[in-house]
């Protein structure tokens, strides 16, 4: 953790909707004047889409373990070095994973590729990071250990999958089966280095269904918002009763249903998200110095 170069980490699965937080924050950071350098989870994926293809080959013929989810296929210590690196100094190297065609033009890469590692510009004021191992653990790297603010985002584990099949069967052309392998392939590093991270978050938002998802591979549509609660899970620091009752009549709809935890309507996440974060990274801000003497 660093008092003048801060870390905010957003750690969810694939498919577990991390991009709505990040939609959140970068309008907290804009508000609040904070230049953020933007990390993407993906860029430290080991392998590129073609090479990861291989390896997978090669696992499968021999049995061993491979996915995006555990240290075999991610590069888990260049992603402390840059963490540490930015606590101390401001910058560090980072690199990009190209998607798509779009993103192919912008960086001048083919699609499935990396980018060239390039030093983070010195003037930012903390690093943001969004992907799948914002808090992991494995040996002696803790990631967690590293962020000033550790975000989760872990909807019920059968709504992950309904969004994870209709982003990937619908956006990705990849067919139904196809889904259900990588989903049961990862399992065991899912079990090992995803579901761990919720329990040394800051905080934890999870989305739950109000529809029937019992079948992920069944569902017709994923739930909507006004289809879904959020339950809002305060780790560290623990909440205060007066606290929860000021959020509680700010969001019309919640309830306080545990000493560390608020459930809302599912249409008013971004709102609470933004009521919540907003006050936690302008402290961060206030702590380095930023914003001496903001309310």
């Amino acid at each position: 953790m660093s008092r003048k170069h801060p870390i905010i980490a957003v750690t969810g699965s694939s498919g577990a909707g991390t991009s709505t937080v990040k939609n959140a924050l970068e309008h907290i950071f804009k508000r609040v004047g904070a230049r953020a350098a933007f990390i993407e989870g993906d860029s430290f994926h080991r392998y590129d889409r073609a090479t990861m293809k291989e390896e997978l080959a090669r696992a499968k013929e021999s049995g061993s373990n491979l996915s995006h989810f555990g240290p075999e296929g991610n590069l888990f210590d260049k992603q402390l070095e840059l963490f540490r690196s930015y606590g101390q100094t401001g910058t560090g190297l980072r690199r990009f994973y190209v998607h798509n065609e779009e993103e192919a033009a912008r960086h001048e890469c083919e699609p499935g590729t990396f980018t060239e590692w390039d030093p983070i510009p010195p003037d930012t004021d903390l690093l943001f990071y969004e992907g799948l191992h914002g808090g992991v653990v494995d040996g002696d790297i803790d990631l967690a250990a590293e962020a000033d603010l550790l975000i989760g985002v872990c909807p019920t584990i059968n709504l992950e999958w309904v969004q994870k099949i209709h982003r990937d069967t619908r956006e990705r052309g990849y067919k139904p089966d196809d889904v259900k392998d990588v989903i049961y392939r990862r399992m065991y590093d899912y079990m090992h280095y995803i579901l761990p991270q919720f329990s040394k978050t800051h905080i934890n938002f999870q989305r739950i269904p109000v529809t029937d998802t019992s079948n992920p591979f069944c569902v017709s549509h994923i739930p909507t918002a006004e289809e879904s609660l959020v339950l809002i899970h305060f780790l560290k620091p623990k909440p205060s009763v007066d606290y929860k009752i000021k959020l509680k009549g700010l969001i019309d709809g919640s309830m306080i249903t545990g000493f560390n935890t608020l459930v809302i309507p599912g249409g008013k996440m971004m709102y609470a998200m933004e009521l919540i974060l907003t006050e936690r990274i302008m402290e961060l801000m206030k702590r380095r110095g930023h914003l001496d003497d903001a309310d």
